[in-house]
């Protein structure tokens, strides 16, 4: 008897294949054609990346400034995933500076206790609370100076208070972010904050805060940190590291 693949199974896998055989050939096309500039290619890459996911938002879930402050730090080393199923109760019996600020850390952490670090991070929020009442009249401050004050703030939690929070020019680097512009070559930074630098000359600042959602949700989604997507990515004939992964994923 010969064994045939089910018909469904067979139809997702010719499709796969198809996809593969259209950027490989868009890959060798490209190859013939005038290389461009790193202004033009970076360009194109954004311009891709805006289309693409243009309606991405950041995935924490939060009621305003302070609790956006709150779920940025405890998201250090931890999925939004997470971070989202213990803010509920923690916000419902901390939802301002004011409350948080009148506890004790060991009082938060059987809250936050499955985000990691949470003895570290209970610590912080306090802190941070208490410093918001006393020196900011209780409003999380709005400039990066300020900000950086605050326990437990660095300076991309700091961007993305200031982005999303404050509607600012500003560019957060994670994790997501440097991978994904390292490995597409808008940057060639050895830490985040060269990252953030050199991102903040290529991309144009009316971009800044939106294309910290395009290469975050391009990283979850598509660059992944071992395995790539590459023969279905948007950017792999523009993307420098594509033909190698592309390699190792024949090779393999």
């Amino acid at each position: 008897m010969i064994w045939q693949k089910r018909p469904d199974v067979a139809a997702r896998t010719a499709r796969r294949s198809s996809t593969r055989r259209t950027r490989r050939a868009k890959l060798k096309k490209n190859a013939r054609r005038p290389a461009l500039t790193k202004a033009q290619r970076d360009a194109a890459i954004l311009d891709r990346l805006r289309r693409a996911y243009a309606g991405a938002e950041i995935a924490l879930d939060f009621d305003d400034t302070f609790q956006l402050l709150v779920a940025v730090i405890l998201s250090a080393q931890c999925t939004d995933v997470r971070v989202n199923m213990v803010t509920p109760a923690l916000f419902a019996r901390y939802p301002s500076a004011e409350a948080m600020a009148a506890t004790e850390p060991e009082d938060l952490e059987p809250y936050i206790k499955t985000c990691g670090l949470f003895t570290t991070k209970s610590k912080n929020l306090v802190a941070a609370s208490r410093m918001i009442i006393e020196r900011f009249g209780g409003k999380v401050p709005h400039t990066m100076e300020e900000l950086l004050e605050l326990p437990g703030v660095g300076r991309k939690t700091a961007n993305v208070v200031l982005a999303v929070g404050f509607s600012q020019d500003a560019i957060a680097v994670d994790t997501h972010v440097f991978r994904v512009a390292n490995r597409t070559g808008l940057t060639r930074a050895r830490t985040p904050a060269q990252s953030e630098r050199q991102l903040m000359k290529v991309v144009p600042k009316k971009w800044w805060a939106r294309a910290h959602q395009w290469l975050i949700h391009h990283g979850r989604e598509v660059c992944h940190a071992r395995k790539p997507a590459c023969a279905t990515c948007v950017l792999v004939d523009l993307c420098p590291s594509a033909k190698r992964f592309l390699t190792l994923s024949n090779g393999s």
